[in-house]
């Protein structure tokens, strides 16, 4: 681990600017993935900016009858939370799918929607990696590609977003809010907050430099059956290979998002248009355009089944 600087503020705003005056500085809270990048090397931030006295760490309704979710609350927290559990089951379900307890205990809502890919490659730092080192090249797209993206990546970048909490967040509609250096503050729409890798994968959100996430915030729960379907190489701490988050109503409407095969949570409109349709139509439109590699073609087979068991699941309780 190279040296770095630390230290700590105390508002989001002195964060934001901190953060603007030291190029390269990372804000760290839960650290779960900030400092195993840190030891390898793989990024190496010559400032440290402490978040964790920032008072982000409630849950809290808000007028339009949804919930506000501070920045550091604790992956744990939120998935026990009774409001989160009832009105949002698929996101309980979601974060109790990831990582372990010990892990859930520490990282926190940003840090979640932040972390980075988990791609061999990235984390190999004798192979070429555009996110790691942008312009090095894709060692991806001619290795073993089993665990990447089959639909939203580029000849630059295959690799996928991790989180599960995002799957479900997307799902929701979820809105992220933050404030910049100026003192200006966004809400940026969670369909809008990840870039598609393109030529530029090092560039993963639409945070400017200094932005710093403040809360996520929900719109009022959503009734019907909350699904969040999980599958993996083992059975605890693995990221997915697929995973399937669905709300679905008695009328068999609904919405679908997907994990484990692009840059961001997948979903589209067309798709959830096609619930009533069953399970074909839906994954048609889902995968639309997909370009699957000889090692990750499996992926979609294993989308559609997983679909189809949870559509299969919902019309039972239902």
């Amino acid at each position: 681990m190279k040296a770095f600087s630390y230290e700590k503020v105390t508002s989001s705003l002195e964060a934001a600017t901190r953060a603007l005056q030291n190029p390269g500085a990372r804000f760290i809270a839960g650290g779960t993935n900030l400092l195993d990048l840190m030891k390898l090397e793989i990024e190496t931030p010559a400032h440290l900016i402490d978040v964790n006295g920032l008072a982000l760490d409630k849950i809290e309704p808000t007028d339009e009858g949804g919930l506000r979710i501070g920045a550091l609350v604790r992956n744990t927290d939120l998935a026990a939370d009774m409001r989160v559990r009832t009105g949002y089951a698929v996101l309980s379900r979601a974060l109790l799918a990831g990582a372990s307890g010990q892990l859930r205990n520490q990282a926190t809502t940003a840090g979640n929607l932040l972390q980075r890919t988990r791609c061999p490659y990235f984390y190999d730092t004798n192979q070429p990696c555009n996110k790691r080192l942008p312009g090095s090249g894709c060692a991806a797209l001619g290795g073993y590609s089993r665990q990447l993206a089959v639909i939203g990546a580029s000849q630059d970048c295959l690799a996928t977003h991790p989180s599960d909490m995002a799957v479900a967040m997307r799902l929701l509609d979820a809105t992220i809010e933050t404030v910049s250096p100026d003192g200006s503050e966004r809400a940026i729409p969670i369909n809008d907050f990840y870039r598609a890798p393109g030529q530029t994968p090092h560039l993963e959100t639409v945070l400017n430099a200094g932005e710093f996430i403040t809360a996520v915030v929900l719109p009022p729960p959503v009734g019907g059956t909350h699904i969040y379907r999980k599958v993996r190489d083992r059975a605890s701490y693995a990221f997915a290979l697929v995973s399937v988050a669905a709300i679905v109503q008695r009328d068999h409407t609904g919405r679908i998002a997907v994990g484990g095969v692009a840059h961001q949570p997948w979903r589209r409109a067309l798709a959830d248009s096609e619930l009533p349709n069953g399970t074909q139509p839906v994954f048609d439109k889902l995968f639309e355009g997909a370009q699957p590699t000889a090692d990750n073609q499996f992926k979609l087979v294993l989308a559609k089944r997983t679909l189809a068991s949870v559509l299969a699941e919902s019309r039972a309780k239902a």
